[in-house]
């Protein structure tokens, strides 16, 4: 059993990682009512940990590469936790937001390194095995995200979807001080900082933007002046990328219809199949009145199906060409939001059920072939850099999802409480309700029921109709651009179903 104690260390890891993504969304509603905080801080505790993964990914596989995998693997862990704990005691919203994307930097840590420490410590046969036992620890932390989050927000307190990381680091940490062996490559250069620092601007400033256009509005100054920035931004991180000699994304890999493909169908499937869960989970908990518990097992039709499907999918569908499952699922991923737009004033939870779990097919469907079409799709020496490519290109699209989303959700309730003509004051109630407050209008209000079920119906319409068409608009430019006629073959023995679920639930 000793030789599986590399592939427990990790698996540790990249469970803790995965579960934090999925979490914190049950969580949210009793994170408001202790931190009073306003929609925009709720966005930012679930966008901060995004764009940090996002932003840091790449330069972190290039750091570990440089002085060590086991090493910087040993310090994503340590910061993980002490981020955590820092989570757990916090007293305000401004205090968790910012500890929150430390957590982000050390899961960036974590996940950059994980496959590597992998392939160094097995070999063959074995190899496979290790991978098939991480992609199966990968889903099953995705899917148990949302229901352990409700079980300890709803016995203990939210805060302990926090504590509960530090006694999985400590082990982690003991057994990859004890296990694993250190590895590094000895051709790397260098780190290109002034690629993450331009791209991290351009992101946060971005996603700041889109956060807060809810209250300023598109054209006010604050919001023009974050987008001018995050344009400058983007504009610098291209001229660094293209004048270093070791860029961290070569931009040369866009040269290929089937890269440029891949990487907008892997930033649109988390835009389109994850962002809105947060705002069906404020709905299910204020408005539906469900606890954090019941919350989490409404979302399970998704979890449980890409799980499903996607171990299927990797087994039997792995010499199809890429853009049908990769374009199948994405159109499916748009599919199941536009059934989710059956919510009405008077829905349940199983309206959406349906919806979740063909969206969780389409999510099964398109990410067992995806990250290797995007490896396959680059010359073989930029293989690495493709598959961290997509990985951060879906972290961005969750990041940005939420924002884009949050808005067209705060401006479809805000429109439907002022179309009813009764309220008084219609930004004030639809801050307390975006806010977590629903309860708290309905009980100083009692015939202000209908209106608050109405509006935030209206609002989660918008949002599944928006996630829908984003998501058929990637369907349709993978089909359009990747043209590779079958899927890759998984690194030498990795099974195809690994290569399925390491990107699957990020």
């Amino acid at each position: 059993m000793r030789k599986w104690l590399p592939l427990t260390a990790v698996c540790l890891g990249a469970f803790m990682l995965l579960v934090d993504v999925t979490i914190v969304t049950v969580a949210l509603p009793d994170m408001a009512t202790s931190l009073h905080t306003t929609f925009a801080d709720l966005q930012w505790v679930m966008d901060v940990y995004a764009l940090a993964l996002a932003a840091l990914l790449l330069g972190a596989g290039s750091l570990a590469d440089l002085i060590g995998r086991r090493k910087v693997y040993l310090a994503g862990l340590g910061l993980f936790a002490l981020a955590s704990l820092a989570c757990g005691l916090a007293t305000g919203p401004a205090m968790l937001i910012t500890f929150r994307g430390l957590q982000g930097v050390g899961g960036a840590a974590m996940f950059a390194t994980t496959m590597a420490l992998l392939s160094g410590a097995y070999q063959g046969k074995d190899r496979g095995i290790a991978f098939g036992v991480w992609g199966a620890v990968n889903g099953a932390a995705a899917a148990a995200g949302p229901v352990l989050g409700g079980l300890l927000t709803e016995h203990l307190d939210w805060r302990w979807i926090f504590y509960v990381n530090l006694p999985v680091s400590v082990l982690a940490v003991l057994v990859t001080l004890r296990v694993v062996k250190e590895s590094r490559n000895p051709q790397a250069s260098g780190v290109d900082l002034p690629g993450m620092v331009t791209f991290t601007l351009f992101a946060g400033a971005l996603t700041y933007a889109l956060i807060r256009v809810g209250d300023n509005g598109w054209t006010s100054t604050t919001t023009l002046g974050l987008f001018a920035l995050s344009a400058l931004s983007l504009l610098a991180f291209v001229v660094v990328e293209l004048r270093s000699s070791r860029p961290m994304l070569d931009l040369a890999l866009f040269r290929s219809p089937a890269f440029v493909g891949i990487m907008t169908g892997g930033l649109l499937l988390s835009v389109a199949a994850f962002s809105y869960l947060v705002y069906s989970s404020l709905w299910l908990q204020t408005v539906r009145g469900m606890g954090p518990v019941t919350a989490g097992l409404a979302m399970l039709p998704m979890s449980v199906v890409a799980f499903v499907v996607a171990a299927i999918a990797g087994k039997k569908l792995h010499g199809a060409p890429p853009r049908l499952t990769v374009g199948g699922g994405l159109l499916l991923i748009g599919v199941g939001a536009l059934l989710q737009m059956v919510i009405g004033a008077g829905s349940t939870w199983a309206a959406l059920a349906a919806g979740l779990a063909v969206t969780g097919a389409g999510v099964g469907l398109a990410t067992p072939a995806m990250a290797a079409a995007a490896m396959a799709a680059v010359p073989p020496a930029r293989a690495g850099m493709a598959g961290g490519a997509l990985n951060t290109a879906r972290q961005l699209g969750n990041a940005l999802g939420i924002a884009v989303l949050g808005a067209v959700f705060q401006a479809g309730l805000l429109h439907s409480i002022r179309s009813a003509h009764t309220v008084a004051d219609p930004q004030g109630t639809a801050d307390a309700l975006t806010g977590g407050g629903a309860a708290g209008v309905i009980a100083r209000a009692p015939q202000s029921a209908h209106l608050v079920h109405a509006a935030f119906a209206d609002g989660l319409r918008d949002t599944f109709l928006v996630s829908g068409v984003l998501g058929l608009l990637g369907g349709v430019a993978v089909l359009l651009l990747v043209r590779t006629s079958a899927a890759p073959a998984a690194p030498a023995g990795v099974p195809a179903q690994a290569t399925a679920r390491e990107t699957a639930q990020l």
